[in-house]
């Protein structure tokens, strides 16, 4: 049993933020149905490399998630959702504004049936504002938010990032805290709660460091002109064979220990200089001693105990064996519906007991449409009602009784 055995949540999301917010409730343990159209195909269902019936990418972001196939457009579909909201009180919707009162399952409408239900609605700008309806992606949230701005070098294009931080950082986990936090205030006075999250507004939280710097003294943050973002020696350095290793080492004690990594401990005073044209130097310092031997060298001249701050830039395939992540237990194998097991990232976060549970991988659109329409009350007759109305998608009178719970 999960640490969040007994929450119950329909999930209405595609793409990145919300699947990653609700495969997280899912590690920890809530039962949630992800209602799939039948025939619009979540853009994640496409990416490389297919594994089976679905992507990698697909089958991660779904893990222990049942799949109930509705068209929404179908009136009909709504007598599904009425009763599910019943026993499934949390909500997790990322249409644009408006469309799911469209639908005739907005807060308010499902407010009347449930009156304490959890309604999260995540969109890049928010319910309210100019840009409540316009598109947007995780670069578009970064660029509004001022961050893009000074995460860049100077006189050149701000750099897209590897990982998706808007959607991630700024939609996924404060949708988390969210939704866990108003589970709480539920607990504690039997209210529910809407809860409008702005991807936009999570990832100009973001700015803590030298945004409030602006705020208070109106010192624009710039490319490369900030401690934390290339202005200092606080940097990524090249080494002989063109690799990478990230320097950190901010605190004296570790400004000593680097310099004596580089074989220079009078560097010391230029290091911890408070004065620009110091940094600089000691910058250029870092440059000419990481560039004099290869990534392996300076991997054995780090050993494994070396405490300075002062880390490798690593490929994916590298991370992955290392020992650190493998002590971690941060890959897993989880099992597949076809037969099988794929491995996938592992849930971060350790609790002393109930650890994270993972119970199959993602699955096809509608795998368990039967059982949950079953469970939530409806005859065989009525789910044969809803098939040949069309609400389940035409794929559903070919279906199998295969189910992976």
């Amino acid at each position: 049993m999960g640490i969040l055995n007994g929450l119950k949540i329909l999930d209405f999301t595609t793409l990145l933020p919300g699947p990653f917010a609700t495969m997280m409730l899912a590690d920890m343990g809530a039962d949630v149905i992800k209602v799939e159209s039948p025939d619009r195909v979540d853009l994640v269902k496409l990416l490389e490399p297919m594994d089976g019936e679905v992507s990698a990418v697909f089958g991660q972001l779904q893990r222990s998630k049942r799949s109930l196939a509705l068209d929404l457009k179908l009136v009909e579909a709504r007598e599904v959702v009425y009763q599910l909201v019943q026993e499934y009180d949390i909500v997790v919707e990322q249409f644009r504004p408006g469309v799911m009162e469209r639908l005739g399952i907005g807060y308010e409408k499902l407010k009347e049936i449930k009156p304490d239900i959890i309604y999260c609605s995540i969109t890049g700008y928010g319910q309210t504002g100019p840009l409540r309806n316009r598109a947007g992606h995780d670069i578009n949230y970064l660029a509004i938010a001022g961050a893009a701005s000074y995460s860049s070098r100077k006189e050149q294009a701000p750099v897209p990032a590897g990982i998706q931080v808007a959607d991630l950082a700024g939609g996924s986990m404060p949708a988390v805290i969210g939704i866990l936090a108003a589970v709480y205030h539920r607990k504690n006075t039997g209210e529910g709660q809407y809860i409008d999250l702005s991807i936009t507004d999570a990832v100009f939280s973001l700015n803590t460091m030298f945004g409030s710097r602006y705020l208070v003294g109106g010192r624009e943050p710039e490319a490369e002109s900030l401690l934390l973002n290339g202005g200092s020696y606080y940097d990524y350095y090249e080494t002989l064979d063109h690799r990478y290793f990230s320097v950190g080492s901010l605190e004296p004690q570790f400004q000593a220990k680097l310099c004596q990594l580089i074989g220079d401990r009078e560097l010391v005073k230029l290091s911890s200089s408070p004065h620009v044209a110091d940094q600089q130097a000691f910058k250029m310092k870092l440059t000419e001693a990481f560039k004099q031997k290869s990534f392996d060298e300076w991997l054995t001249i780090l050993g494994d105990d070396f405490d300075g701050c002062v880390e490798p830039v690593l490929k994916f395939s590298e991370s992955v064996n290392h020992p650190q992540i493998k002590a971690r237990d941060l890959v897993v194998s989880v099992r597949k519906s076809q037969g099988g097991t794929q491995k996938q990232i592992g849930f971060p976060i350790k609790f002393s007991s109930q650890p994270a549970e993972y119970h199959f991988t993602g699955v096809p659109t509608g795998t368990h449409s039967e059982e949950i329409l079953k469970e939530a009350g409806f005859d065989s007759q009525a789910i044969e009602a809803f098939a040949d109305k069309g609400i389940l998608g035409r794929q559903f009178k070919n279906r199998g009784d295969a189910t992976n719970r």
